[in-house]
């Protein structure tokens, strides 16, 4: 229930209107972001999980059960997480079955594009050096190369997803905010007194 509090004439009318609007508009618009967010954050984590892991094939297939779209659409990407395979095997020790994946997933990659060619040149360059600490290109093998990775899978699934990179769900919460504490000063309204849950309570509880 919405009750004014003393009111100064129609100016006073319209904001509180205005505001109203604009505080049921978030709300919608916030449950909505937070239903999607919650439906798809599962699975997004556990793709990154897996990739941060080490585990890139098992990545690969969730990507491809979310949408297979995504890596048909994005060569760059696929070759990447190819790559990660790649490195997972010069890690592991698997050195003929890293030279032979190569040979025969990554290399036709690599002459149709000059950039994939350079990267797993650089990436071969690994199998050189019995000592990787020595190695030029021995970042590769970082934690922060499984990061990078598995950063660029999640920023594609939420594109596939039309999900902004940056979610909305912060900036309405803000807004949220603000447009209560300008209703306080001019009516009683059911409020949101946690934003974890985004549920409206009475004014008297």
């Amino acid at each position: 229930m919405l009750k004014l509090q003393r009111s100064s004439g129609w100016s006073l009318a319209l904001n509180v209107s205005t505001c109203l609007y604009l505080f049921l508009y978030i709300v919608y618009t916030s449950h909505h972001c937070l239903y999607i967010d919650l439906a798809t954050i599962t699975d997004r984590m556990a793709v990154k999980m897996a990739v941060q892991c080490g585990n890139v094939e098992d990545a690969i297939e969730k990507v491809n059960d979310l949408n297979p779209e995504i890596l048909d659409t994005n060569p760059q990407l696929f070759f990447h997480l190819q790559q990660q395979r790649l490195i997972e095997l010069i890690r592991n020790g698997k050195v003929e079955e890293a030279l032979e994946f190569a040979q025969e997933e990554l290399a036709p990659r690599g002459e149709e594009n000059p950039n994939f060619l350079e990267e797993l040149e650089r990436t071969i360059a690994l199998l050189a050096f019995e000592d990787v600490s020595n190695c030029p290109v021995g970042e590769l093998l970082g934690i922060s190369q499984r990061l990078k990775t598995a950063s660029e899978v999640n920023a594609a699934i939420l594109t596939s997803q039309s999900h902004e990179k940056d979610p909305k769900l912060p900036s309405l919460l803000k807004m949220l905010i603000w447009a209560q504490n300008q209703l306080d000063e001019k009516a009683i309204y059911p409020h949101i007194n946690d934003l974890s849950t985004a549920m409206l309570e009475d004014p008297a509880t």
